[in-house]
């Protein structure tokens, strides 16, 4: 099993939750307020009157045979508007209850 942590602009939400949805991804966890400021590129999502946009994140843990669609997906949404910012990480998960 793999994790995949995604970060985005609150505008990409729905759309990050239908990719989700239609890759079969059924279980994950939101989280609707995220500050931050990406590493290369884009704006600051803190959320502030100087930065007022703010950030939301998703974990969702998939079987590793669905992560590269996955992030195809997710790379693709970012390639059309790359200022909004979405980022996704990937980790193994060694166990689970």
């Amino acid at each position: 099993m793999k994790a995949i942590l995604i970060t985005f602009d609150q505008a990409y939400y729905d759309r990050v939750i239908s990719t989700l949805e239609k890759m079969n991804c059924r279980g994950f966890s939101y989280f609707e307020q995220v500050q931050g400021r990406g590493s290369k590129t884009g704006d600051p999502h803190y959320g502030s009157h100087v930065w007022p946009s703010m950030c939301s994140a998703v974990i969702s843990v998939v079987e590793e045979k669905r992560v590269d669609k996955i992030l195809a997906q997710l790379h693709a949404m970012d390639l059309e508007t790359e200022q909004l910012g979405l980022r996704a990480f990937v980790w193994t998960i060694e166990k689970t209850i």
